[in-house]
């Protein structure tokens, strides 16, 4: 009886801490073009979509969600770190089906986008592209320590860091700006042309997001 109690004692105490650390939606940027929000779900927790604006989706955290629409079957799936989806706009709610922490990061659009298409254009050949639509482009960076990419463009975005280092930008001219980004950080970077420059010892990992 006493082993019993004790189980169930345990079994409670992590419940509670798993709850504990799920948190409500914190903003990061508010803009003309997107609202930016950090999110985390316990264990079974769900929390409703935004049903009046698309998004896109970047999970901080691996684990199992379930998207469940308000009218329509629900969706269940695994999720990696890093992993980027788009969400249109409709109600319903998104659920941690999964028994870690669930994290990740929401990029509301709140223009109607544009229909054209960038592809890669003004991109480092290096990038990967996750996926693109009228409302955004969004691509992978990886940047290892102690090496350049090459001179490219991009448009005003969303960076989401997974794993932070030591940067710098070069712009045409020579002129050199400190841009280092720390693991977890979310920041709003206006449009630029530049090489960038890992002078740290660890490899950046960033999602970028460009709302159009």
């Amino acid at each position: 009886m006493l082993r019993r109690n004790s189980i169930v004692s345990l079994t409670l105490s992590l419940f509670a801490l798993t709850a504990a650390l799920a948190a409500p939606p914190v903003e990061r940027i508010r803009n003309p073009q997107v609202v930016v929000t950090e999110e985390s779900l316990a264990a079974g927790e769900a929390a409703s979509l935004p049903g009046d604006r698309p998004s896109m989706v970047v999970y901080l955290t691996s684990g199992t969600v379930e998207i469940i629409p308000a009218n329509g079957n629900s969706l269940k799936e695994s999720v990696k770190r890093g992993e980027t989806a788009f969400q249109p706009a409709q109600a319903g709610s998104i659920k941690n089906a999964g028994s870690s922490l669930l994290s990740f990061v929401r990029v509301a659009f709140l223009t109607d986008g544009k229909p054209e298409t960038w592809g890669m254009t003004g991109l480092s050949p290096n990038y990967k592209m996750i996926l693109e639509n009228q409302y955004a482009r969004a691509y992978n960076i990886q940047i290892p320590a102690q090496t350049f990419e090459p001179q490219h463009s991009h448009h005003d975005r969303v960076v989401i860091c997974l794993s932070g280092a030591e940067l710098e930008h070069i712009l045409p001219n020579g002129e050199k700006q400190p841009s280092t980004l720390k693991t977890g950080e979310i920041a709003w970077r206006l449009a630029a042309t530049h090489i960038g420059h890992n002078m740290g010892h660890t490899d950046l990992w960033v999602i970028a997001i460009e709302p159009k």
